[in-house]
């Protein structure tokens, strides 16, 4: 318990805490959802789940129903979902998820990180092996939520671990990574408003470095995840 609430914690909020940054992420993620399960969010789970993150994004309902309406276009260009693996200095690993509708611009940036920053971009399974995949959900906590038996009855769908994230209030719900949907369907069958739904990669242990070192890392991070097309970036550096 606790490793993988440690390590998710610092980065998440520093990632995704430019609004713009976080709508474009969630349009692209709309717009996949749609294209492979349809526009309307009560057959179509994992788009429910978007518009759950859209809402704690405090994304506006017009702009979801607008992507949405968009996504279900035959203007709508389809992106495709590609995983990148590296080392940064010091023997990080890094796993990036991208969403793009065109692969050459994209490897071509994403290596171009790589090399500025004395990093290395690798080949497919690389650095992967090194991180568990999660499902992970959010719900509010308070005292008419009992996290023991909450936690038992979670086993049964496929989830293994809940943390209590002081700072928002909430009870983070970490699960195998196929048992999304029914773990989304546990939780609304009993009532619970799930305030985010996500998969992440979590490491399988983590790796400390210097002050100087990490600046190092971070520098090739910050490439990383400024780049339009990148929606997630994992690593297995210990952050404080």
């Amino acid at each position: 318990m606790g490793r993988a609430f440690e390590y998710r914690k610092a980065r998440k909020m520093k990632r995704w805490g430019q609004m713009a940054k976080t709508f474009t992420r969630i349009g692209k993620d709309i717009v996949m959802a749609v294209k492979s399960g349809g526009p309307d969010p009560d057959t179509n789970g994992r788009l429910r789940a978007i518009i759950q993150n859209a809402k704690a994004a405090n994304m506006p309902k017009e702009n979801v129903e607008r992507a949405i309406k968009k996504a279900s276009s035959k203007e709508q260009e389809d992106y495709k979902e590609i995983t990148y693996e590296g080392y940064a200095p010091h023997g990080i690993a890094i796993v990036i998820e991208t969403a793009t509708d065109n692969h050459n611009r994209t490897v071509a940036n994403i290596r171009s990180y790589f090399s500025k920053c004395g990093g290395s971009l690798g080949t497919s399974g690389m650095t992967d092996f090194m991180f568990d995949r999660k499902s992970v959900f959010r719900i509010t906590a308070d005292d008419s939520v009992d996290t023991e038996e909450l936690e038992l009855e979670l086993i049964d769908v496929g989830g293994d671990e809940i943390e209590f994230d002081e700072e928002n209030g909430q009870l983070v719900i970490y699960g195998e990574f196929t048992a999304f949907g029914s773990i989304q369907k546990f939780l609304e069958g009993k009532g619970y408003e799930i305030k985010g739904a996500e998969f992440q990669r979590i490491p399988n242990d983590v790796k400390e470095l210097t002050e100087e070192q990490v600046a190092d890392v971070e520098k090739l991070l910050e490439k990383i995840e400024e780049d339009d097309d990148v929606q997630n970036v994992y690593h297995n550096m210990k952050e404080e």
